[in-house]
C-alpha cells in the first residue's frame, strides 16, 4: 500500500502534505498525519484520526508531524500506534524519511526554510501552491502558532521563482503563494525585500504564468509596490483574502492586533478603487474572550456594511501557553451563535456577489470535476460549475448563467 498524507490545516500544512507524499514514496504501508495546532478542534479531529487508524489499519506505520507536534511533541510519540515524531523542519528533510529512527522523538527545531523542494510534488496540478516564508514573528494573543513555526523566515526570492518556472513547465496554470505571515516576507533578510518585490519580480521572470494568487495576508502590511500590483497587474488575481479576525477595535487591540477597524475598512477601500469588481474575504474569531454582545455587534456590522463575501470563520478556542486562554472567557454555546450569525452574514454577502456576476463574462481555470459541483474558478477564486465536459487546466472565457449557495453556473463564451 502507498504512503498517505492525512493534512490538517492551513495551505502551508497542505503545500507541505505534498511534498511529503514524494519524500515519504515507496514505505511501506505509512500513514503521515500532518497536524494543525490552530484550534482545539483541529487538534482533536488529528488526534481522532491517530485512534482511527490504529483500528482500521492496525498493521500501518504512523508518522505524526506538524504544527501540534511540533509544540508537544512527547504527547503525540505516547499515542497508541505513533510510530514516529516528525518536526515542522525535519518532515521537510529526505533523510528523515528513508533512515532508520526507529520511534525516537526526533530534535525538534527552527531552522531557515530551504528552498520550495525540487520534486515536482504538484507536477500535473492546474493550481499549486509555492511557500515564500516560514513562522511569524508576530505575538497575537490568542495564536500558538508561532510555537509551531518558530521566526519569519524567508525562502529566497530566486528560489521561489526557480519554482514556479518549474511547476509552469509541468502544468501548473496559477500558483498560490503561501506562508504563515507572508505579508512579513523578506524582513528576516539584509536588503528586507518586501512581498511586493518578490512578485513584481516572480511575474517578470516567469512570463508563461498565466495566474498568480495570494493567501491570507495582513491588511497592516500591504506594501505600497503591492497596491500597485494589486491596482494594474492582470496576471495577480483580483482576490484578496484578510487576516481580519474582528472588526471591534477594543477586541483587535485585545488580540494584539496591527490594524484598526478603520485600517481595515480603507485597506478594503483601497483594494476596490484599485482593482473594481475584487473579491474579497476574511479571517474572523467569534467569541474572544471579554467580547460582549455589544462588542460582537460591531464585528457583525463591520462584515455586513462592508459587505465581505468570503468569510473563514472561527468560534475561539483556547490555545495553552497564550495570553487570551488566561482572559474571561465568552461561553461556549455563544461562542457557537456569534459564528453562526458571522457566517449568515458572509452567505449574504457572497449570494449578491454572485449575484452582481449574472450575464457577466469571467476566465475561468478548470480543474478536476466534482460530482455534481465545481469544475472551474474564475479569477475571483469563485467555485463555477461550467457546463459541458472540460479537461483540467483549461483557461476559458465564460458567461455566468447563474448561481446556487456557494457556487456560480456558467457556459463558455
Amino acid at each position: 500500500m502507498t504512503t498517505q498524507i492525512l493534512d490538517f490545516g492551513c495551505r502551508l500544512n497542505a503545500y507541505e502534505g505534498q511534498v511529503m507524499r514524494v519524500l515519504a514514496a515507496g514505505l511501506a504501508d505509512t500513514v503521515v498525519v500532518n497536524t494543525c495546532a490552530v484550534t482545539a478542534q483541529a487538534e482533536r479531529q488529528a488526534r481522532q484520526a491517530v485512534a482511527r487508524l490504529g483500528r482500521e489499519r492496525p498493521g500501518a506505520r504512523v508518522v505524526v508531524t506538524g504544527c501540534a507536534v511540533q509544540i508537544a511533541p512527547e504527547g503525540w510519540a505516547a499515542l497508541p500506534g505513533v510510530a514516529r515524531v516528525l518536526g515542522n523542519v525535519e518532515k521537510l528533510r529526505p533523510d528523515s524519511w528513508h533512515a532508520d529512527a526507529g520511534s525516537a522523538v526526533s530534535d525538534i527545531m527552527y531552522a531557515r526554510p530551504a528552498a520550495p523542494h525540487p520534486v515536482s510534488a504538484t507536477a500535473g496540478r492546474t493550481r499549486a501552491l509555492v511557500q515564500v516564508q516560514q513562522g511569524c514573528d508576530h505575538r497575537c494573543t490568542f495564536c500558538v502558532i508561532p510555537f509551531g513555526r518558530g521566526p519569519n523566515r524567508a525562502v529566497p526570492a530566486g528560489a521561489v521563482i526557480d519554482r514556479v518556472r518549474a511547476l509552469v513547465s509541468d502544468g501548473a496554470r496559477e500558483v498560490v503563494l503561501t506562508g504563515v505571515d507572508i505579508a512579513s516576507y523578506g524582513q528576516d533578510q539584509p536588503e528586507r525585500p518586501m512581498l511586493g518585490a518578490l512578485v513584481r519580480r516572480l511575474l517578470a521572470e516567469v512570463p508563461a504564468l498565466p495566474r498568480l494568487r495570494l493567501s491570507s495576508i495582513d491588511p497592516a502590511a500591504i506594501d505600497a509596490e503591492l497596491w500597485a500590483l494589486i491596482g494594474g497587474e492582470a496576471r495577480l488575481m483580483p482576490h484578496l483574502h484578510l487576516s481580519l479576525q474582528a472588526g471591534s477595535d477594543l477586541i483587535l487591540k485585545r488580540m494584539k492586533r496591527r490594524h484598526s477597524a478603520a485600517q481595515a475598512e480603507d485597506a478594503i477601500g483601497r483594494a476596490r478603487r484599485l482593482r473594481p469588481g475584487i473579491a474579497i474575504g476574511a479571517d474572523l474569531i467569534a467569541g474572544f474572550p471579554t467580547e460582549t454582545e455589544a462588542l460582537f455587534d460591531e464585528t457583525l456590522r463591520f462584515v455586513g456594511r462592508l459587505s465581505v463575501p468570503y468569510l473563514h470563520v472561527f468560534p475561539y478556542s483556547e490555545r495553552p501557553g497564550t495570553p487570551a486562554a488566561r482572559m474571561p472567557a465568552v461561553p461556549h454555546q455563544a461562542r457557537r451563535a456569534r459564528a453562526a450569525l458571522l457566517r449568515q452574514a458572509g452567505q449574504a454577502a457572497a449570494a449578491a456577489f454572485h449575484a452582481a456576476q449574472l450575464g457577466r463574462i469571467v476566465h475561468v481555470l478548470t480543474e478536476a470535476a466534482r460530482v455534481g459541483t465545481a469544475n472551474a474558478r474564475t479569477e475571483h477564486s469563485s467555485p463555477v460549475r461550467l457546463a459541458g465536459d472540460w479537461p483540467p487546466g483549461q483557461l476559458l472565457r465564460a458567461r455566468i448563467t447563474g448561481a446556487e449557495p456557494g457556487l456560480l453556473l456558467a457556459e463558455a463564451a
